[in-house]
């Protein structure tokens, strides 16, 4: 990677790797925080379970495989072949089934009582065999679930191939959404949880330094992403959900990803992290600068003032209690001219990736769903401000409710 970029904010270089650009950043949590979080997680899981009166969770995911037992294995390859999997038995043992000749991967984990070989139905590694391999596969499921649950025959599943729903309702198992106990498992973290969470955040703070030092003149769109890429993995991280950074004119409308354009002194760069860090956990930040750190124009003041406006208007009403509803009618109203180029939510939850809640902003808000935030959950809190013919301001911050209200996780520097 290239370091021979010039220094500018001390307050955003400061993020920079203390040790030098050259080093990874080393977590310095000691591994009883990681075993306490571990076995927070997967009670919470057990308690949804019994909450929802299911014999069994099967989790295909491979964010909640992670967040039940905190084994991993190939997990974007595993996202769209699902070919791991785990299944929690409702007062009975935590069966992980893996890839053959990975089981070593799983060793040492306290969730996992036991390890088996996974078996694959899906067409592209069983072809013309994946009808007799899908009889196996629920023969299995079904025997653990009559076996451990009690004359209850209710399974959860998070993510399942509807020849998977028909196999298993034929050996007479009831299939409902396990969605409903993962995210809500998941919403609410402990305090060891959020001391990893802080970890991933520091890495991604360090990873934004390092795309603010970078942002000069002729650096491409995907040169400056790959830096936070680089932090991410030699720091122990997992991936990045997206590639939305971009920089001038590709800014507006939002959501185009990165590509080769060059950046021009002056033009305001705006990216949003959504990166999956060290130990599993979701660090989701969204900042705007100008290339080059020279001053904002007039309009580019006008335009991050009010996203600004936005984040603080809305981190200001956050507090447990607080219905979905209300937060809506006394949230930050977007002004009209920015209304055609609005970010579609006002706020959403995060963990190991985003989850629940997803809070739409207030001219889409009908059509949100219901609830109230709670002690320990993570939210992040957005702003998009545009207007037609402007670039795009992206700013977004992750904050802690607390019984006294909400508390930011991340602190790298606004502009202004």
């Amino acid at each position: 990677m290239n370091d021979t970029a010039p220094f500018r904010d001390d307050r955003k270089l400061a993020y920079l790797n203390s040790e030098g650009a050259d080093r990874p950043l080393k977590s310095p949590l000691p591994e009883d925080i990681l075993d306490r979080a571990r076995a927070y997680r997967l009670s919470r899981l057990r308690m949804l379970m019994d909450r929802h009166d299911v014999a069994g969770l099967l989790l295909y995911d491979p964010v909640n495989i992670r967040y039940a037992f905190d084994c991993q294995n190939m997990s974007i390859w595993t996202s769209h072949n699902p070919l791991r999997y785990a299944l929690i038995l409702n007062g009975g043992p935590g069966i992980m089934f893996e890839f053959k000749s990975c089981e070593h991967l799983n060793h040492g984990l306290s969730g996992i009582d036991e390890i088996r070989i996974s078996t694959g139905w899906m067409f592209m590694c069983a072809g013309d065999r994946s009808e007799e391999r899908l009889s196996l596969w629920a023969d299995e499921i079904a025997a653990e679930v009559r076996a451990h649950g009690g004359g209850n025959r209710r399974l959860a599943v998070d993510r399942i191939e509807p020849e998977g729903v028909a196999a298993l309702n034929a050996r007479g198992i009831e299939i409902i959404d396990g969605g409903q106990i993962t995210e809500i498992a998941r919403s609410i973290k402990s305090a060891d949880e959020i001391e990893l969470m802080r970890w991933t955040i520091r890495v991604c703070e360090a990873g934004m330094a390092r795309i603010y030092r970078h942002s000069v003149p002729g650096v491409t769109e995907r040169e400056l992403w790959a830096h936070l890429h680089f932090e991410n993995a030699r720091s122990g991280g997992e991936w990045l959900e997206t590639k939305l950074l971009t920089c001038g004119p590709n800014t507006n409308p939002w959501y185009r990803e990165c590509s080769d354009r060059e950046c021009r002194l002056g033009e305001m760069i705006s990216f949003d992290t959504d990166m999956v860090g060290p130990y599993g956990y979701c660090a989701d930040l969204s900042r705007s600068w100008t290339c080059g750190d020279v001053p904002m124009t007039g309009l580019q003041k006008r335009l991050y003032a009010t996203a600004r406006e936005q984040i603080e208007h809305n981190l200001a009403l956050l507090e447990p209690g607080l219905d979905f509803t209300e937060f809506n009618a006394r949230s930050w109203q977007i002004p009209a001219a920015h209304q055609p180029y609005r970010y579609s939510l006002a706020a959403h939850g995060v963990g190991m990736a985003d989850e629940w809640p997803v809070i739409l902003l207030h001219p889409d808000f009908d059509t949100s769903h219901g609830g109230c935030f709670e002690t320990g959950q993570v939210i992040c809190v957005e702003s998009l401000i545009a207007e037609e013919g402007s670039e795009s301001v992206k700013l977004e911050t992750q904050v802690l409710i607390t019984d006294s209200g909400a508390s930011r996780l991340d602190s790298f520097p606004w502009e202004l």
